[in-house]
C-alpha cells in the first residue's frame, strides 16, 4: 500500500542530495561481483570490516554498534542541506509557518502515543508548514500538512478523500481570489476540507499519527516507523528481511552495515526505494534540530541558514569564512608544507589506493614562475577523505582505471587568475584556498565504477566527514573537521606503501 509521500517530485529527487545519486543507486542494483580472496588491499572501505577485526583488511567507515548516537547525529548533519536550500522562504521562514501548528501537533501527538517533536518535524519535512501543499496537481499524490497519497488516506487511514471535488473547489478558489472576494475564498477553502479531508490540518495531522502507530505496530520500533512514513511499512520490512540482523535491528544498523559488498542484497532493497527514502530518517532529524533551533535559539538557526545557503552544498557550515586559515601566497603555502600543515600528495599511495594525479593540476603555475608541486597538496583531513574515497571505489568496483584528482590546494593569487579563464571559479571565499577541499574527474570505466563513486561520497556524507556537489566534468568535496578520525589509517596506508616499495 503507498505511504505518504513529501513534497513534489523533482524536490524530492534533490532533497536525497543530488540527482546523480539516485542515478548511481540504480546502477548499484546491477553490482554482482564479490570480493576477491585474492591479495586484498589493507584499505577496503564498503567491506565492513572494523579495525581490530582482521590484520589483512581494514574499513574505517565500518558499522560500529557503540558509536550509533554519534552516527545518526552525523548523518542528520550530514543530510541537513536540502532543509535549508529547497523549502520555500527558507529555513526561518519554513519553521516560522511549522510552528504555528505546534499546540495542535502536540495534542495530536499526546492522543496517539507519537512524540511532538517527531511529528512538527515531519509537518516540517513534508510541506513546510503549508496545509495546500500538493505533490501531484491531480490531488491523487500527496497532498496537505503532512502529504497523504490519496489512496493511503481512503484506504489505510479511514479519511474521506475527494481529489476530483478538491480540484473543482481549487479552481473556484483561484478565480474567487482573482476577484478579490476574501469571503467567497474561505467558503470554498471549508468545503474543499470537508470533502478532502488531506486540506484539514487536524485531520491530516491524526492521518500521520494513526499511519505512524499502524507502522510501529508492524515495525516494532518507533525509528523505523518514521522512516516508513516515505518508503513504506512493506518496503523496510523487504530490507529488514535481507539484513537478517536479529530482532530487533535499527534503521541505524542495516543503513551503516550494508553497502554494495557487504550486506549487499539489504542494500540492493534500500536502493531499489528509490528518490529519498534511503534518507528520510536523516532529514527528519535534521528537520527536528531546526525546530529545536527555532524555539530555543533563532539567531543559531539564522546564522547556520545562511551558511547552509552561501553555496551549492553544506561547506560553509564545514569551514565557515574565518574559522580556518586560508593561504593568500605561495610563501605561506611553503611554510604550511614544511610544518606538516599541508602534505604534498603522495603519488604512490594514492597510485596504489585507486586515485591518479591529473598532469594538468597546478596549470597556471608556470604563470607565477612556480611549481606545479607548489599546487598539489591537502590537509591531512582532505588526504585521507581522498585515499579512503579511491580505495572504496576501487574495491566496490574492482575497476583498473583509477579515478582522477584535477585539483586540490591554491592560494589566493591563484584562485584569482583562475576566475579569469574558468567560470565556475569562485570570486569569493574558495575551500580551495583552505587546503580542504579537492576536485575529482567525473569519467569513470564504466557504470559501476561510477555508481561506486557516488555511493562512496554519499556513505562519507552520511558521517558528515564531507560536503559535495558536482560540477561540470567534476565533483567538489570539501573536507571536515570529522575526517580527523581517518588520519591515522592513512599514515598506516602511507607507511604500508613505503614498506612495500
Amino acid at each position: 500500500m503507498s505511504p505518504p509521500r513529501g513534497q513534489r517530485a523533482s524536490r524530492r529527487r534533490a532533497l536525497f542530495s543530488l540527482v546523480a545519486v539516485a542515478v548511481a543507486f540504480a546502477a548499484l542494483l546491477a553490482l554482482a561481483d564479490r570480493l576477491s580472496d585474492d591479495d586484498p588491499p589493507r584499505l577496503s572501505p564498503g567491506t565492513g570490516v572494523a579495525a581490530g577485526e582482521s590484520d589483512e583488511v581494514v574499513d574505517p567507515l565500518a558499522w560500529d554498534e557503540g558509536r550509533e548516537g554519534e552516527l545518526v547525529a552525523a548523518a542528520q548533519r550530514g543530510f541537513a542541506h536540502p532543509l535549508y536550500t529547497l523549502v520555500p522562504g527558507g529555513a526561518v521562514a519554513s519553521a516560522a509557518r511549522t510552528a504555528r501548528y505546534r499546540e495542535l501537533i502536540e495534542s495530536v501527538a499526546e492522543d496517539g502515543g507519537v512524540s511532538a517533536d517527531d511529528l512538527e518535524a515531519l509537518v516540517y519535512l513534508e510541506s513546510a508548514g503549508r496545509p495546500t501543499a500538493a505533490a501531484d496537481p491531480r490531488y491523487e499524490g500527496a497532498v496537505g500538512l503532512t502529504q497523504i497519497v490519496a489512496q493511503t488516506g481512503e484506504d489505510l487511514l479511514d479519511m474521506r478523500v475527494d481529489p476530483a471535488q478538491a480540484r473543482s473547489l481549487t479552481r473556484r478558489i483561484r478565480r474567487a481570489a482573482r476577484r478579490g472576494d476574501t469571503a467567497g475564498v474561505r467558503a470554498l477553502e471549508a468545503r474543499r476540507r470537508a470533502v478532502d479531508e488531506r486540506f484539514d490540518p487536524p485531520k491530516a495531522l491524526r492521518g500521520a499519527v494513526a499511519y505512524l502507530e499502524f507502522a510501529r505496530e508492524e515495525l516494532g520500533r518507533d525509528d523505523l516507523a518514521l522512516a516508513s512514513y516515505h518508503a513504506g511499512v512493506g518496503n523496510i520490512q523487504n530490507v529488514l528481511k535481507a539484513y537478517d540482523g536479529g530482532d530487533d535491528v535499527s534503521y541505524a544498523q542495516f543503513y551503516f552495515d550494508t553497502s554494495p559488498v557487504h550486506n549487499d542484497e539489504a542494500y540492493r532493497k534500500l536502493a531499489e526505494l528509490g528518490d529519498d527514502s534511503a534518507t528520510y530518517l536523516w532529514r527528519l532529524g535534521a528537520a527536528k534540530e531546526i525546530m529545536r533551533l527555532y524555539r530555543e535559539d533563532r539567531g543559531e538557526l539564522r546564522r547556520l541558514a545562511a551558511r547552509q545557503t552561501a553555496k551549492n552544498s553544506a561547506e560553509e557550515v564545514l569551514w565557515p569564512p574565518g574559522s580556518t586559515k586560508r593561504y593568500a601566497t605561495a610563501a605561506q603555502l611553503r611554510s604550511s608544507y614544511k610544518d606538516g600543515t599541508l602534505r604534498r600528495l603522495p603519488a604512490d599511495l594514492l597510485r596504489a589506493e585507486g586515485v591518479r594525479i591529473d598532469p594538468q593540476m597546478g596549470e597556471l603555475a608556470p604563470q607565477r614562475q612556480l611549481s606545479r608541486r607548489l599546487f598539489r597538496g591537502l590537509r591531512p583531513e582532505a588526504l585521507a577523505v581522498l585515499v579512503t574515497l579511491g580505495a572504496g571505489v576501487q574495491e566496490i568496483s574492482r575497476g583498473t582505471k583509477p579515478i582522477a584528482v584535477t585539483s586540490t590546494v591554491r592560494d589566493q593569487v591563484y584562485q584569482d587568475l583562475l576566475t579569469g579563464v574558468n567560470a565556475q571559479a569562485t570570486r569569493e571565499y574558495s575551500l580551495h584556498t583552505t587546503g580542504y577541499a579537492f576536485d575529482i574527474l567525473r569519467s569513470f570505466r564504466s557504470e559501476r565504477q561510477e555508481a561506486a563513486f557516488w555511493f562512496m561520497l554519499t556513505r562519507l556524507q552520511a558521517l558528515d566527514m564531507i560536503a559535495w556537489l558536482p560540477e561540470f566534468g567534476a565533483a567538489h568535496v570539501t573536507v571536515g573537521e570529522r575526517a580527523k578520525a581517518l588520519v591515522p589509517i592513512l599514515d598506516e596506508e602511507t607507511e604500508r606503501v613505503a614498506s612495500d616499495d
